[in-house]
């Protein structure tokens, strides 16, 4: 298990004097970036769901959908690449244990002012993450998280995955939130356990040598701070808006184990792609496992030149997210 973070005091930047100007140019920066790891990952290929009848549409049925275009299309991988290693260098140096144990001792501290609103008015804060340079799309951030639950929908997947589709990348306003982001590096990107040895099967591997960590006497170790199969949940998943929005959901809301697995997973290409830390998992994870998997093409995929029309679906989803979350008013 993880160490216990309670007496550790982060220090942040304030970020509430920063310019409109220049939180919406970060804002930005950090779209850019989160679509340049997608479609690196996107090249890496998808993932491939059993094949099941669609008569009782399961979670982990093949999707109905093919993708809009070539997924070679969604930018070029070469004019991608460079950025994503200078940002995969920075994230993988920094993403310590140390600096986990603060952003969870921030995230969880009493003194920590925690904005509260609706699901709703979260989406439409976050369209302000809208990334005016991408060549993919121009669709806001409210209109890619209803394409992905629109497509959960019309495959006929439970509500509760709809839904899911909806929330995913919620996480995001993290990058909006005092304290609660150091940068792009601990927002997006692939997730992977900290604590432990990093797998050769992260991205870049590599660049995790200039990670203090990776020369640790504990947590350079095959098990690190964990046991062999001590179960999914309990591992500490690098700090970024995954993690943030599962802990923001995991108390506040009835969606089921999967829901929340897809949430806080669907970053860790490490396990649910190419197979890594498979050590760790308990019984039950197997499920979680397909839920990820079962969920990604979704996210990935689902991308398009169709604009959703917000208002004609928002009856729809203000409906389904009453159904799943007891208290309007969410505490991020």
């Amino acid at each position: 298990m993880a160490p216990h973070a309670t007496d550790l005091t982060p220090v942040y930047e304030d970020s509430a004097d920063i310019s409109s100007t220049k939180q919406k140019s970060a804002a930005a920066a950090l779209e850019a970036i989160s679509d340049a790891v997608d479609s690196v990952n996107q090249l890496r290929g998808a993932i491939s769901s059993p094949q099941r009848s669609h008569c009782d549409t399961p979670i982990d049925a093949p999707p109905g959908f093919t993708p809009a275009r070539d997924v070679e299309t969604f930018r070029q991988y070469h004019h991608a690449c460079e950025r994503v290693k200078h940002f995969y260098a920075e994230q993988h140096a920094k993403q310590t244990v140390a600096y986990n144990l603060k952003a969870r001792a921030h995230f969880h501290s009493a003194s920590r002012v925690r904005p509260e609103m609706t699901i709703w008015q979260a989406i439409e804060k976050l369209d302000t993450l809208v990334d005016d340079s991408d060549p993919d799309t121009e669709l806001s951030q409210a209109q890619h998280l209803l394409q992905s639950a629109e497509a959960i929908r019309k495959d006929g997947k439970p509500r509760w995955m709809q839904l899911t589709g909806l929330l995913h990348d919620l996480g995001k306003l993290m990058f909006l939130l005092p304290g609660c982001s150091s940068g792009q590096w601990d927002v997006v990107g692939d997730t992977f356990p900290v604590g432990c040895k990093f797998d050769e099967l992260c991205i870049f591997p590599d660049k995790f040598e200039a990670n203090p960590d990776s020369k640790h006497e504990v947590y350079s170790t095959k098990y690190g701070i964990y046991e062999p199969r001590c179960g999914m949940d309990d591992l500490m998943m690098s700090w970024g808006h995954d993690e943030f929005l599962y802990l923001v959901l995991r108390d506040q809301s009835t969606l089921p184990r999967e829901a929340l697995a897809m949430i806080r997973y669907h970053s860790f290409y490490p396990w649910h792609k190419e197979g890594a830390y498979r050590e760790f998992m308990a019984e039950g994870d197997e499920e979680l496992l397909t839920a990820v998997r079962s969920f990604n093409p979704y996210d990935l995929y689902s991308k398009g030149d169709e604009v959703p029309n917000v208002e004609k679906l928002k009856p729809y989803y203000l409906e389904l997210i009453d159904e799943f979350f007891p208290n309007k008013v969410i505490k991020w």
